[in-house]
């Protein structure tokens, strides 16, 4: 059917599109606030080991390469158990789905907080990825449900501008948690770490289940006309991306080279992403900053440059339809970055903008990658298919932060580390650009 078509009794867009508008901004202020805020959580609590181990080094004094192999074994969990909580969420609806998945990772990270060996660390968090697994395809999967993929685009900006926004506070939250809550009521400051930022899960998964409804039918906050129009604009949808079609079945996903190769891609993009983030504190450290809490509010500064930076590239790709490209530029801008940081060492000024240019690519290419692979998907298949591609990208994230330590701790140099992340961007974006082709009838420039 021709997008333009209308349905009985169903308004045009082109007649309807300042209603359309009010109604999908009614939808947004309703669901993304409070998904924000429990991604920005999810965030944290997979993260914070990067700031903990500064100072649990000074009492559990493991190998760099437990901190490491801890930080990755979270997203070993995290592949097992995320396609079966996307099949799961299908069933039983986003609710009950996101209340089961953050109540539970809520209590195991708060849980961190007594380990006393290396083997209590991995356990706790492969248990922390197994149950968060399944929270960010799931939300992913729940926008198909209320956003058509015109609008979706910059939906997912923003649901991804909170990894960034938790970046930016990370930072001197936990530098000031271990600072000066060190020694309160007899606990470390990384043990007030994990549960200041554990138990806030446990509360926006209670809230999420009484606040969000599954699809627009259930939503009692919706007038008729209004579930109407979101109706039409999800049955009258116009790709940016050529698709699979939506004669797709999950045989024919899982035969289809383009669903292993798109999770290649992000397996290297995420896998480079999070070596980064878990190794930025230490990298701060290496330039010859030792307090805690500067460390902390050094970190937020490329943050704030790259939330900035996500953003624009995100207005600009919607405004002229284009995926693609605009994935190429920030996996280059990234690694152009990190080039720059890794010949700047030494510098504090210096390599902390060339860590911010390398941010504003860091933060740009998750945003951009799920947009295009929600287009890329079928409807019928998209749960499996955003949790599968999902699910195998977050090896990248097992394995990259322990190479890492192993070359830090071979090398005694940070270099190498960032050469290492710099190749595996430019891999990424060579391998999405020669994966999937632009939409035939895709609008060109359109604002």
């Amino acid at each position: 059917m021709n997008p333009s078509t209308t349905t009985r009794g169903a308004p045009s867009p082109s007649t309807a599109s300042g209603p359309l508008d009010a109604v999908f901004s009614k939808i947004s202020w309703r669901i993304l606030p409070l998904l924000l805020m429990s991604y920005v959580i999810a965030y944290l609590d997979r993260v914070n080991i990067g700031y903990a181990q500064l100072q649990m080094k000074q009492t559990l004094p493991w190998d760099t390469t437990v901190y490491g192999l801890g930080a990755g074994i979270f997203f070993i969990g995290y592949f097992i158990f995320e396609v079966p909580s996307n099949m799961f969420l299908e069933k039983i609806g986003a609710r009950k789905t996101l209340l089961r998945i953050m109540v539970c990772w809520g209590i195991v990270a708060a849980g961190m907080m007594f380990v006393q060996t290396p083997t209590q660390f991995y356990v706790l968090r492969f248990l922390l990825g197994a149950f968060e697994a399944g929270f960010f395809p799931g939300v992913i999967l729940y926008f198909t449900y209320w956003y058509p993929s015109v609008r979706r685009g910059q939906v997912i900006a923003i649901f991804l501008s909170a990894t960034t926004f938790a970046s930016i506070i990370a930072g001197p939250l936990s530098g000031a948690t271990l600072k000066y809550l060190d020694g309160v009521n007899g606990w470390h400051g990384w043990q007030w770490l994990f549960l200041s930022q554990g138990v806030p899960a446990v509360l926006l998964g209670v809230l999420v289940y009484l606040l969000l409804d599954d699809k627009p039918a259930d939503a009692k906050w919706l007038s008729s006309s209004e579930k109407n129009l979101v109706q039409h604009a999800l049955t009258h949808d116009v790709k940016d991306i050529e698709s699979e079609g939506e004669g797709a079945t999950h045989g024919k996903m899982l035969r289809d080279p383009r669903i292993w190769l798109l999770a290649l891609a992000y397996f290297l993009m995420l896998g480079a992403t999070y070596a980064i983030v878990f190794w930025l504190p230490t990298l701060v450290q290496s330039w010859g900053i030792k307090d805690m809490m500067q460390i902390g509010l050094l970190t937020a500064i490329p943050s704030v440059v790259g939330i900035v930076g996500m953003i624009l590239m995100g207005r600009h790709s919607d405004k002229h339809h284009e995926r693609r490209w605009h994935f190429a530029t920030a996996v280059a801008i990234a690694a152009g970055g990190l080039g720059l940081t890794s010949m700047l060492q030494g510098n504090l000024v210096a390599s902390l903008v060339a860590m911010s240019i390398a941010s504003i690519g860091i933060s740009s290419v998750t945003p951009l990658f799920f947009t295009l692979v929600s287009e890329y998907l079928a409807a019928r298949v998209a749960a499996v298919g955003i949790a599968m591609i999902s699910s195998l990208g977050n090896l990248g994230p097992a394995v990259t932060p322990y190479f890492n330590g192993l070359i830090l701790k071979t090398t005694g140099s940070n270099a190498y580390a960032l050469y290492m992340i710099l190749v595996m961007y430019l891999l990424s974006g060579i391998l999405l650009l020669a994966t999937v082709r632009p939409a035939r009838n895709a609008p060109q420039g359109a604002g």
